[in-house]
């Protein structure tokens, strides 16, 4: 069976290796590391070009978010276990991609793993890996760019609640961000669905059909991702850790409420998709019933014209009976065969279109049902 393409380098471990062993790939470009620090009443941002610089913000900065752009420069991933106190296996998943959503709390973070769809890509998604201490946000991406700039907007143009709290709020923005990216990910699907719905009332093609079956085999694993997602909020909404405030729960609680949206919505378009289906396949039965009813009914007009072809292609000799075809003898015989063909001809259709069978006729039941309406 051919599972859906996610859209991820896929870097994987050989079978058999210590726990917490990660693979990096050299070929990938060197990772640009991004760093934004605030307060309520100030903030800096600069690109980081020497991991030392980081140390002062945390010391000076209640929020440190620290973002890294790529995942191929095993030197600053050891620098930064080092830094934070990463737990091996930890950063084994951020390397090592794709990973289900999840989060899992070590002693020193609360490590968060997420999806990010990229519009215009249903088959494209993007693992962020977040780390949330006492007062840094650290985010690792797979490759520059993300949805995650109108944060940075509230950062830069001083959001109250966001500069004025602490670390927790900023991880639920980000995932909050990354979770409203899915609502217009999946009108994509929702405006794909409905052009081929007109499409398969009007002409069902198998191109159609193909299609079809490819937005289905990628809801498949979309479905998977919100899944996790919902395990992701219960979690971080109802376990007591000291990375999240209570006050935060609730903004978390809102987010678990977004995920079951989401959850709904691909349910309704997995079963459009089969319903689709259906169509289809409805569609193109119709259309053969509809050729085989012409076809039926040319054969059956044609029978017993042909049955009478058959009796005068005999050609008894009438003069060696009186009961041998007199009509080869008739000066009006072959105009009369041929218009006794066209008046059976002409009775059958009248009788078929009188049923309803051919041309889309009224007969008696559709006429009183006009008249009841």
């Amino acid at each position: 069976m051919h599972l859906p393409h996610l859209g991820h380098s896929h870097r994987k471990v050989v079978p058999g290796t210590a726990a917490g062993t990660f693979v990096i790939d050299p070929e990938t470009p060197k990772p640009t590391i991004q760093l934004m620090a605030y307060n309520p009443d100030t903030y800096e941002e600069l690109e980081i070009e020497s991991l030392d610089q980081i140390q002062d913000y945390l010391g000076r900065f209640p929020v440190t978010w620290v973002n890294v752009n790529g995942l191929s420069d095993s030197e600053s991933f050891t620098t930064f276990g080092n830094m934070f106190n990463l737990h091996p296996l930890a950063m084994e998943d951020v390397v090592n991609v794709p990973q289900r959503p999840k989060v899992e709390e070590f002693q020193d973070q609360l490590f968060i793993v997420s999806q990010m769809p990229t519009l215009g890509h249903e088959h494209l998604k993007e693992q962020l890996s977040l780390f949330l201490g006492k007062n840094y946000v650290l985010t690792f991406q797979e490759r520059p760019g993300d949805c995650l700039d109108p944060i940075r907007a509230r950062v830069r143009k001083g959001g109250p609640r966001l500069r004025n709290a602490g670390p927790d709020y900023l991880t639920h923005a980000i995932l909050d961000r990354i979770l409203d990216t899915y609502f217009p990910y999946l009108d994509e699907y929702g405006e794909q669905l409905s052009a081929l719905e007109e499409r398969l009332f009007r002409n069902p093609t198998k191109a159609d059909l193909h299609r079809l079956h490819q937005l289905k085999r990628s809801l498949e694993p979309l479905r998977y991702i919100l899944l996790s997602y919902r395990d992701v909020f219960i979690s971080l909404s109802r376990d007591e850790t000291p990375f999240v405030t209570e006050t935060i729960h609730f903004y978390l609680r809102d987010c678990y409420d977004h995920t079951l949206q989401l959850i709904d919505l691909l349910a309704n378009y997995r079963e459009t998709c089969s319903s689709l289906m259906d169509l289809y396949l409805s569609s193109v039965s119709n259309k053969m019933n509809e050729v085989m009813k012409v076809l039926t009914i040319t054969a059956t007009i044609f029978i017993p014209l042909t049955f009478i072809a058959g009796i005068y292609g005999m050609n008894f000799d009438p003069g060696a009976s009186r009961f041998n075809m007199p009509e080869l003898g008739w000066y009006w015989g072959y105009p009369f065969a041929l218009t006794l063909m066209v008046i059976v001809a002409l009775v059958m259709i009248f009788f078929f279109r009188s049923r309803g069978w051919l041309g889309g006729s009224v007969g008696p039941d559709d006429d009183d049902a006009d008249k009841e309406e």
